[in-house]
């Protein structure tokens, strides 16, 4: 039997449903509604259209055969009716009708459904701070506000620019900023590191480093108290100065467009999403919804998360038009997961950070490790660096994250963990990991593998860390620590630092330490240092044999100090 689907929203979930139930059901009579002239396009690619890496809007709209998918597409190409430049009023679920008006014209009409699809996604956060609405400031809302901040750079009429939120957003907009159109870019976070509840402080801190490279200030534990302007923004004031801006970026978060659903009487959480079960309905069985505007399960924790994702949207839209088809099919929910580029560099999660494990209950360490991305003997190979997330009673993996370049190295590590949370995968389950591998490619004791194998050494005692920046806590106040550090590479990684400081950097080589035990202080703490963390902790071993316990391995060596920007030279 031909039925009739509406669908609110038109942006990703909302034409995947629409497409999937037409296949299925192609008789049937399928409505898109969306209140922008600007339909199906690629939301997450618009900060690659500011850079310039998308070099026009159609592009974010165009289908991988370069048609544009607007409303004459899906008519003529998928049956499926769209009205564009209308918004949703209302939901009447007695009737079956939603009343709908059009924004240029103001008409009004009440579309009849048989089911309906909520696909009203998210709006971005705006501070509520004096001067937000002068001209010059926006939010990365949609394509037609991101053409305008394009054409705003494109005039000439921005020299500084501040980003508000350290986000991804908010750094993928500041570097398009900086990268191809050479604005000064000030990038403003209230708290104490970029990405935060995402990646781990090291991380965070390897990737600020990298921004500052490429001319992006980074303030943090700042708060933004207004704009200044007479009308357009000329200034950003905080809590801690003033910043010179011609546009100002509002990179704070989203929130999901909940209203409709609620005051239609479906459940709605207390944060504004809609509640939707494993076969993506509402508390009415016949409305769906799916995409920025639901809670899905957190398949960590048990408890609903939130998680706007473009990709996730889209698998949800195949479910959704499955069932509208009569179908059973069902979105578990989501680990979360995360990828952005950093200029040269990719940086991932998946899973949950220590953060966010401890604040779940979750008596959590994490591991880190930095290794080559291809065999040692390779030529052409980058350090990566990774974490791991694990949970010390039950020895479970609770998320990964890394930072490398951009390769598909660390991608393809996160993504081969992230497939594997849901399952509740163990240490050794990580340690055993089958993963590809040739010297092009990849070590033969991969990076994951590693990460699995360095956890197990520390739950069993084997392994004791010290992360980079309590290292960097202990050598700022090595007068009061009484620490020792000692560096097992060769002498020529550790003669500039041994000579530097006499006193408190001692050069043993590990090959060399079971043959000079006796120079080895015996009465303080000892800081195990070499380039990435395998001799110091071999170093640890052989001095545990000797009775000698106060040690501590600098996770990541000496690489990782580098990169996260701490400079002993």
């Amino acid at each position: 039997m031909s039925q009739h689907v509406v669908v609110v929203g038109a942006v990703a979930l909302g034409p995947k449903a629409a497409c999937r139930f037409k296949r299925l059901e192609p008789d049937s009579k399928v409505t898109m509604v969306d209140q922008s002239d600007l339909i199906s396009y690629g939301g997450c690619g618009i900060p690659y259209f500011v850079s310039g890496d998308v070099s026009d809007a159609s592009q974010l709209q165009s289908t991988s055969f370069h048609m544009v998918r607007d409303a004459k597409f899906f008519q003529s190409v998928k049956d499926i009716d769209v009205l564009t430049n209308t918004g949703v009023l209302s939901i009447d679920r007695n009737s079956k009708t939603v009343k709908v008006r059009n924004v240029l014209d103001q008409r009004e009409e009440d579309l009849p459904y048989d089911q309906l699809v909520l696909a009203t996604g998210s709006r971005p956060k705006r501070l509520p701070v004096p001067g937000a609405d002068l001209k010059g400031v926006f939010t990365v809302s949609n394509l037609n506000e991101a053409m305008a901040i394009k054409q705003g750079l494109a005039d000439g009429e921005v020299e500084k620019a501040v980003v508000i939120g350290a986000g991804a957003i908010g750094l993928e907009m500041a570097e398009a900023l900086a990268d191809l159109w050479g604005i000064e870019t000030t990038v403003i976070e209230v708290a104490d590191q970029i990405l935060p509840g995402i990646v781990s402080p090291n991380i965070a801190r390897m990737a600020q480093c990298h921004l500052d490279e490429n001319d992006i200030a980074v303030r943090l534990d700042e708060m933004v108290q207004r704009l200044e302007g007479t009308d357009r923004v000329e200034k950003v004031t905080t809590d801690k100065g003033t910043i010179d801006a011609d546009m100002v970026i509002m990179a704070v978060g989203v929130a999901p467009n909940g209203e409709l659903a609620k005051a239609a009487g479906l459940e709605v959480s207390a944060s504004g999403a809609i509640v939707v079960n494993e076969r993506m309905q509402t508390s009415d069985p016949h409305i769906f919804a799916g995409g920025d505007c639901v809670e899905i399960p957190h398949l960590l924790t048990g408890k609903p998360g939130y998680f706007p994702s473009g990709s996730l949207a889209n698998r949800q839209g195949r479910v959704i038009g499955t069932n509208l088809a009569g179908g059973n099919a069902k979105f578990e929910g989501a680990v979360g997961t995360f990828i952005m580029k950093v200029f040269e560099m990719s940086l991932a999660s998946a899973g949950m950070s220590l953060k966010t494990a401890k604040a779940e209950g979750s008596d959590a360490l994490s591991v880190f490790v930095s290794q080559f991305d291809r065999a040692h003997f390779y030529p052409e190979k980058n350090l990566m660096y990774m974490e791991l997330i694990v949970d010390r009673k039950t020895e479970k993996v609770l998320g990964v994250q890394g930072l490398g370049s951009m390769t598909d190295a660390v991608f393809a590590r996160v993504n081969a963990v992230a497939a594997i949370l849901k399952y509740s995968p163990t240490t050794a389950d990580i340690s055993n990991l089958e993963l590809l591998y040739a010297p092009p490619f990849s070590a033969a004791m991969d990076i994951v593998n590693a990460l699995g194998n360095t956890a197990e050494n520390v739950l069993r005692g084997k392994n004791k860390l010290i992360d980079v920046d309590q290292f960097a806590k202990w050598w700022q106040d090595r007068d009061g620590s009484d620490a020792v550090f000692l560096d097992c590479r060769g002498w020529g990684n550790a003669k500039p630092f041994a000579e530097k400081y006499p006193d408190d950097w001692k050069s043993i080589p590990q090959d060399e330490l079971s043959v000079r035990m006796d120079e080895v202080p015996r009465d303080k703490p000892l800081v195990l240092i070499c380039n990435t963390g395998v001799r110091s902790y071999e170093a640890q071993l052989n001095l545990r044999q000797k009775g000698i316990t106060n040690t501590y391995n600098l996770q990541g060596g000496m690489a990782t100090v580098k990169k996260w920007g701490f400079d002993l030279l």
